[in-house]
């Protein structure tokens, strides 16, 4: 059944064949052939059910907004402005206008969510004026490449979207808006590190650099100012309460008809028909995978796949610095080889509870280690998204692009590295948020650990709620507990405990030995009757 199952999907890829029909293939083959209880059609009804509820999540409806907000913005010369107002800010740095296209990528990724959309957007403007300022045409390549595939990171973000979504439900769950912000520093710095290393490169570039001029600094952005304010609306709407993520989607496609339309005057009704029809077929193909991966996943739960795997982590004995690198290796290893989307929506389910159970990784942090993994995915040969746009939008051949993209992928590996073993850098934003330490450590320990999610076991939880409404009680009465009650919860923990502990004897045969549950009921009754105000604690039992 196995060889059939690869051959019918090796064939389908042979052929060519949409990656929704690949995926929805892979997920009815796998509920015939690998389900023996499977009774027929009956059996995905609640797999269908669970579709119908991902369509209605208001996290999914942010999706198809962002993404028709980022078209007409592409179509409306949006993007023209922002790298107009990079130019004339950054130009006069050693390779600054390699640093005004990291920076023009930066923002047109805040305005479209969306990475191929930047490259195509910034990437056509940039390439030939950097080529023309004598900049070396592989370095030029390989960083409007890369810088494009940093809308993975910058909010709003599609591919954060997708991962909201993805663990919505399990115990390892992250809000959008949590992972907007989460993504925000993260974003910065890889922006960074690719802006020292255009600097440096621009150090020898032969010629001399124009000079800053403030009148066309502030021309651009005068003429910019309304593209400029978008990532402001959306994400000081966002964290000022105005309005939630899937709305904050509605409100920048209304802000960008009305920039693009009526103040820009460069999208007329005739264009942005033919933009929304584009953005549609997007869409559409994007629902179905997400749908039929998400049937998947029912499948993966199915038969425990997610049980198995923390089953076989715990038997490797990795700990946490061994678990983010083996994980981070695999998630780039797939990456190469199947659509971000697609890799989020699988994997992303079964790693993050393992990663937040087993280890105690914060699932905020592990959810950005995520995204940087896709984004690496974007440009990791041989089944790369951003290398086959490059390729096509510069009409450049695909071994020359994936040759220009090793230097700016080894730094984007490099960041990764630093923000796996570097929670502070994904969790500063939200700990400033909710006013905690900003300093996050790694659990370098390599101990599992019970807040994340592992339940205690039930003798020792069942004392532990008793407690509880003892004290309750009490405060109730305002009341301070009597010392025999006091004693008596002693003893039951200790009793209990005893119980628990599977190594240790039977208490000695002159005293008998009561069960457990015996012996919480015994002391819930002589807790009420302590409780009576009038009425005597009864007397210890005796042994016989």
């Amino acid at each position: 059944m196995t060889l059939l199952f690869v051959g019918i999907l090796l064939a389908l890829a042979a052929l060519g064949s949409p990656l929704f029909v690949i995926v929805g293939t892979a997920t009815a083959l796998c509920f015939a052939l690998f389900v023996p209880e499977s009774s027929g059609l009956a059996d995905l009804l609640p797999m269908m059910q669970n579709m119908e509820g991902l369509l209605t999540k208001q996290e999914f409806l942010a999706v198809p907004m962002f993404m028709a907000s980022g078209a007409i913005m592409t179509a409306g010369g949006i993007a023209r402005r922002l790298v107009d107002v990079a130019r004339a800010g950054l130009g006069w740095l050693p390779g600054g206008m390699a640093v005004a296209a990291v920076v023009a990528c930066m923002f047109f990724a805040a305005i479209s969510g969306s990475s191929p959309v930047t490259l195509i957007a910034v990437g056509s403007i940039m390439l030939p004026a950097m080529t023309q300022l004598r900049y070396p045409e592989n370095f030029a390549l390989g960083l409007v490449t890369t810088a494009g595939s940093l809308g993975c990171l910058v909010p709003p973000s599609i591919s954060m979207l997708i991962y909201a979504i993805s663990t919505s439900g399990s115990v390892a769950s992250v809000s959008p808006d949590d992972m907007f912000l989460a993504g925000l520093i993260p974003a910065l710095f890889i922006g960074g590190l690719l802006s020292l290393y255009s600097i440096w490169v621009g150090r020898k570039i032969p010629g001399e650099r124009p000079k800053f001029e403030a009148a066309k600094f502030g021309r651009a952005i005068v003429d910019g100012v309304w593209a400029l304010l978008l990532p402001v609306i959306v994400l000081g709407g966002i964290y000022g309460g105005l309005f939630t993520p899937s709305e904050a989607g509605a409100a920048a496609t209304v802000y960008a008809l009305v920039v693009t339309m009526v103040i820009y005057r460069e999208l007329d009704l005739k264009k942005l028909y033919a933009t929304l029809i584009d953005a549609a077929a997007l869409m559409g193909s994007l629902i179905l995978i997400i749908v039929l991966a998400f049937g998947l996943n029912e499948f993966l739960a199915l038969i425990q796949v997610s049980d198995r795997l923390m089953d076989l982590i715990r038997e490797m004995n990795l700990g946490p610095i061994g678990f983010m690198l083996l994980v981070n290796l695999v998630l780039i290893l797939v990456g190469a080889l199947m659509d971000s989307i697609s890799c989020t929506l699988i994997f992303a389910p079964m790693l993050a509870p393992v990663a937040y159970k087993l280890y105690g990784i914060d699932p905020l942090h592990f959810g950005v280690v995520f995204v940087v993994n896709m984004e690496i995915g974007y440009l990791m040969p041989p089944v790369a998204t951003n290398l086959f746009v490059s390729a096509a939008v510069f009409r450049k051949p695909f071994g020359q692009v994936v040759k220009a993209i090793w230097p700016t992928l080894a730094i984007t590996c490099v960041a990764l590295v630093v923000m796996m073993y570097v929670p502070t850098i994904s969790k500063a934003a939200i700990n400033w948020k909710r006013d905690v330490a900003i300093y996050e450590s790694f659990p370098w320990d390599g101990k599992a650990t019970q807040v994340a999610g592992e339940a205690a076991p039930a003798p020792v939880s069942a004392a532990t709620d008793l407690a509880g409404l003892n004290a309750k009680a009490f405060d109730d009465e305002d009341e301070t507990p009597p010392a025999p009650a006091s004693d008596l919860q002693g003893a039951t923990l200790k009793a209990m405990a005893a119980f628990d502990d599977e190594e240790e004897a039977p208490p000695p045969a002159s005293v008998p030995a009561a069960p457990a549950s015996d012996l919480q009921g015994a002391t819930l009754k002589a807790m009420q009757a302590f409780d009576e105000e009038d009425e005597a604690p009864p007397p210890p039992p005796s042994a016989p």
